[in-house]
């Protein structure tokens, strides 16, 4: 079975934590994973080569891996160059997953001239573009991925005001693509999750409603407070 099979119609479980939070370890976001999949998680979506090859160890689920870095001079910060992708493939994940806006990249360049130099170096990967909107997704096929996320959708400039999950673009996109969408972005409740499978997705990924227990916190303190 293909890994693109093996996460058809389930859920991808998003096991990340930044310096900045309470979780931040390898070890914690693999075990995270190993509860995820006990769950019935059909893969995993990690951030980091460190994290990835802990939670490969601890979990029998395709991986898509990413490496979240912040530069200067680009609001790109989700595997934003070339040196971010050579040290995800080192940790062997079955998805690499990056950027597909049109913003500038720190080096200068755009998706459509990193990502073609992208293919040329790894021609075998599977490669998830992250998009906002659906030219993003568009465009991302044009380009040879092999698969469009709506993750930044709610998260640019253009699309700041837009509720999430955007499940019209959703629709949208998987009415227009030929590669698998991805929904991910958004999803507190089952009934949103239902959704986004009836809006044609292919598969689904869920993050903070799961693995964030701050955020999660967060959201039930605030429902007191109101």
């Amino acid at each position: 079975m293909s890994v693109l099979d093996k996460i058809k119609g389930g859920l991808i479980v998003s096991c990340q934590a930044l310096k900045s939070e309470p979780l931040y370890s390898s070890e914690i976001m693999a075990r995270m994973a190993y509860a995820a999949e006990k769950g019935g998680a059909v893969g995993i979506r990690a951030n980091t080569p460190e994290d990835i090859v802990a939670i490969k160890k601890e979990v029998n689920l395709p991986v898509i891996g990413l490496y979240k870095v912040d530069y200067d001079n680009s609001e790109i910060y989700i595997t934003p160059t070339m040196k971010e992708i050579d040290a995800i493939m080192a940790s062997s994940p079955e998805i690499v997953a990056l950027d597909a806006t049109n913003r500038k990249r720190p080096d200068g360049s755009t998706i459509e001239t990193f990502f073609p130099e992208v293919r040329k170096k790894y021609p075998d990967m599977i490669f998830m573009a992250d998009c906002a909107s659906y030219e993003d997704g568009i465009r991302a096929q044009e380009l040879g991925f092999d698969v469009v996320g709506t993750t930044l959708c709610g998260y640019t400039p253009d699309t700041r005001d837009m509720d999430i999950p955007c499940f019209e673009m959703i629709e949208k996109l998987a009415e227009n693509l030929t590669i698998p969408l991805i929904a991910e972005g958004g999803i507190w409740e089952t009934k949103q999750l239902q959704q986004v499978f009836e809006c044609g997705a292919y598969a689904a990924v869920i993050g903070t409603a799961i693995t964030r227990p701050r955020e999660i916190t967060k959201r039930f303190v605030a429902a007191i407070t109101k």
